[in-house]
């Protein structure tokens, strides 16, 4: 279940209290905002393959060349039962049409389950520990999984260079390493997200900033 609303301005006012940096960041952006999820979680997955080392144009375009070969809608099924020569003619590599194939054959057999009514009864590492093994599929892509498509508030992406740019400018420190990082986030707990958006907030990422 997506926490409410009020779940996320509750968050960022106990941070505020424990922490001064917490409490000038929601002042000027106010409480976290998570939009809810445009498309399902396997379209969410295939959208994050398609745009590993790519630049958000050129993903944006391949992957609108797969939504059309795929009869505009991405499901499992349909993707298996793209031919390969399909996938490379969209735009995709063999490293990607191999991730998508080994995605879409895990959730097609029932060994990767993506309903969100499941997914919301485990925790964030089981649900971490099913999608990296898919191949291609890092713990990067199932931090943004838990943040942006289950919205979980205690997820805390020490890899992503943008949250630990965002901690810097934020905190007046040196950029830290995600070891470093991992650790300075344990003040944040259990809501580790909310310190994440506010990462991204000052770097004018954050999503409704």
């Amino acid at each position: 279940m997506r926490p409410v609303p009020e779940a996320y301005g509750a968050a960022a006012t106990e941070l505020a209290a424990r922490d001064a940096t917490i409490a000038r960041l929601a002042a000027t952006y106010g409480p976290p905002t998570f939009p809810p999820p445009a498309e399902t979680a396997f379209a969410a997955l295939v959208r994050a393959i398609t745009h590993q080392q790519l630049s958000n144009r050129s993903a944006e375009a391949i992957r609108g060349r797969l939504v059309a070969a795929l009869g505009g809608e991405i499901t499992a099924g349909a993707l298996l039962a793209l031919p390969e020569s399909d996938l490379r003619e969209v735009g995709m590599s063999q490293a990607k049409i191999l991730s998508l194939r080994d995605l879409a054959m895990r959730v097609h057999e029932g060994t990767l389950v993506l309903d969100r009514a499941v997914l919301a009864e485990q925790d964030d590492e089981t649900v971490t520990a099913a999608l990296t093994a898919v191949r291609g599929v890092g713990r990067w892509t199932a931090e943004m999984f838990l943040l942006f498509q289950l919205s979980r508030l205690d997820v805390w992406p020490t890899g992503d260079l943008s949250i630990r740019k965002g901690y810097a400018a934020a905190w007046e420190v040196p950029v830290p390493t995600a070891t470093e990082l991992d650790v300075l986030g344990e003040a944040f707990r259990p809501y580790r997200a909310v310190a994440a958006w506010y990462c991204r907030a000052v770097l004018g990422q954050a999503p409704g900033a």
